[in-house]
């Protein structure tokens, strides 16, 4: 018997394994956040399975996505960054990497956790959506605006609402699985 998922992964199965085992599930991790923060920022404008692809290699040239490591990288550790070609090479956005590791590190040191500080948005707990068709998914909600403008505030950059929201249904902020999909019950059970 076929498994019904979301039709989103096509028949990538770095996506398929993304979808199947992390897209959704909630997130306390900092160093994983920072990941989804980084990941979802490269992808403006790109294809996720662009970044799927890439993500070994994001994680290899970004140190693990550790931020307190990024915050300090230097002029000749960004154009060892320029000159890899096995990550998008955008000057912008790794300098908003290294910005955004900066902030990180503040919203940390305010709230004790990047973790205890986004999960406010949606007030402690994942929404649980329903939706039946991938067109039903909203670009973006409420509360990506309001983490968008907040974020910003605090000196994060490549985070509109858009974004903001990518990385909530990544983090598992919102179950945002098809109701036909097998991992939304999955998922839903894992947000209690």
């Amino acid at each position: 018997m076929a498994i019904s998922r979301c039709p989103w992964p096509a028949d990538n199965h770095l996506m398929i394994d993304y979808h199947d085992t992390e897209w959704g599930v909630p997130v306390h991790d900092d160093r994983k956040w920072f990941e989804f923060i980084v990941l979802d920022m490269f992808q403006a404008g790109l294809s996720w399975s662009i970044i799927m692809n890439k993500r070994e290699n994001f994680r290899k040239a970004f140190d693990n996505f550790e931020p307190a490591k990024i915050a300090r990288y230097n002029q000749p550790r960004v154009a060892k960054l320029l000159n890899d070609p096995r990550i998008i090479r955008n000057k912008l956005k790794i300098a908003a990497t290294i910005a955004n590791a900066e902030a990180f590190l503040a919203v940390q040191k305010e709230f004790g956790s990047f973790d205890n500080y986004v999960w406010r948005f949606v007030d402690g707990k994942p929404r649980q959506n329903r939706w039946r068709t991938l067109k039903q998914l909203p670009a973006k909600t409420g509360q990506s605006d309001k983490m968008s403008e907040d974020l910003k505030s605090r000196g994060f950059s490549f985070v509109g609402s858009t974004i903001c929201y990518a990385f909530m249904q990544a983090a598992g902020m919102v179950n945002d699985h098809l109701v036909t999909c097998f991992r939304h019950e999955e998922v839903k059970r894992l947000a209690k």
